[in-house]
């Protein structure tokens, strides 16, 4: 099997370090949630050696990320775990946690869900950083969103790009509060919360 690739994770991958790097300082053990191809986790965990990288997905995309930790053979990117929001969390708890491009592609039901369960995968003082397109006041931030938006409905009636302000209660619901909203390329946003 070949790598699978995917282009936006070369094109958005410095922005993101530049969030991680500030934010995830001081952290020692990172989750990523829905890590897809395992190319984000391969560019973060070498640019940030002090942070162990566990990648996480669905049953079908971890052989594929394998191929990628594989290649990139760091010392900090233990075997990726599979991870579906309404299934079965490791029992560890992580002092950091990412995820880029998921909350569009999960049913309302399951970022809820992933919120909720954040509370027992997650030490007292866990930061969340969480990357992609987020609609603020109930609009859209751009008119390449809402096209995105509409194809995304197109190709499954439970994706959507989210409300930050609804995502942002979740986050409150499990005890995390905001810290950054920054403004990334393609009008997408990477916000960051901190646990306690």
């Amino acid at each position: 099997m070949e790598k699978p690739n995917a282009p936006s994770c070369d094109r958005n991958r410095e922005p993101i370090l530049a969030v991680l790097r500030e934010h995830f300082a001081g952290r020692r053990d990172a989750l990523e949630i829905g890590s897809g191809t395992g190319q984000h986790a391969v560019y973060f965990a070498a640019a940030m050696p002090w942070l162990s990288w566990q990648c996480s997905d669905r049953v079908e995309n971890l052989p594929g990320m394998q191929l990628w930790l594989d290649e990139a053979g760091l010392p900090n990117t233990p075997a990726p775990l599979q991870l579906d929001v309404g299934g079965a969390w490791p029992a560890h708890r992580y002092d950091a946690v990412f995820s880029a491009n998921t909350l569009h592609i999960m049913s309302w039901p399951e970022v809820e869900t992933l919120f909720a369960r954040l509370t027992d995968a997650t030490t007292d003082d866990a930061v969340l950083a969480i990357y992609g397109p987020f609609n603020y006041g109930g609009h859209y931030s751009s008119d390449s969103n809402a096209v995105f938006d509409q194809w995304l409905k197109a190709r499954g009636a439970h994706m959507a790009i989210r409300d930050a302000e609804a995502v942002n209660a979740l986050a409150a619901r499990a005890g995390f509060r905001a810290v950054a909203d920054i403004a990334m390329p393609a009008n997408n946003r990477c916000l960051v919360w901190r646990r306690g």
